[in-house]
């Protein structure tokens, strides 16, 4: 016996089956949209950034030499060489 109650369905049943499916499929599609959403957003290396800044701060300061700004930030950004585009002071 599939339906109950005589061979029909109440009208809350049909009413919850439909707000059911309609939650259903508005939380998957909202899930999918989140996910192609929060998957594109640019990563920013928010560390490397403020230690950048921190450096920068102290050649400010004079508490480092340019030379030893250099160094450090070659150690930072991974490159062995000096770069060219720094300024000499």
């Amino acid at each position: 016996m599939m339906l109950w109650y005589g061979g029909h369905w109440a009208f809350w049943q049909a009413g919850m089956m439909w707000a059911g499916t309609l939650v259903f499929w508005g939380l998957l599609i909202w899930g999918v949209f989140a996910l192609i959403k929060f998957s594109r957003r640019p990563h920013q290396d928010d560390h490397a950034d403020g230690a950048r800044r921190i450096l920068d701060e102290r050649l400010a300061r004079g508490e480092i030499t340019p030379e030893e700004h250099q160094r450090i930030l070659d150690l930072l950004t991974g490159s062995g060489t000096r770069a060219t585009s720094q300024k000499s002071f």
